[in-house]
């Protein structure tokens, strides 16, 4: 049976935009996801596209946040663990 979990992606910068950076972040986490059975919902999959890692007001950061407080999934991938800081 497949664990459900939810995934974070993040770029800052115009040049990483170009490169769609989240794009190949999130087909890593998808990758992972399923080699490891995980089952990622739509609502679960979290992007900020252009927002600096120095500040914590991120929209998709803050979803993830109200969803970690809601205790409602317990996985959590992240392709850099940068990406997530400590709360």
């Amino acid at each position: 049976m497949n664990q459900i979990a939810a995934i974070y992606a993040r770029v800052s910068s115009d040049r990483q935009k170009e490169q769609q950076t989240i794009g190949s972040q999130r087909a890593a986490l998808f990758e992972y996801a399923q080699a490891h059975q995980y089952t990622i919902p739509p609502e679960w999959q979290f992007e900020d596209d252009g927002y600096s890692g120095g500040t914590l007001v991120r929209p998709g950061l803050e979803r993830l946040r109200d969803l970690i407080a809601q205790r409602r999934s317990y996985s959590y991938l992240f392709k850099h663990l940068m990406y997530f800081p400590p709360f």
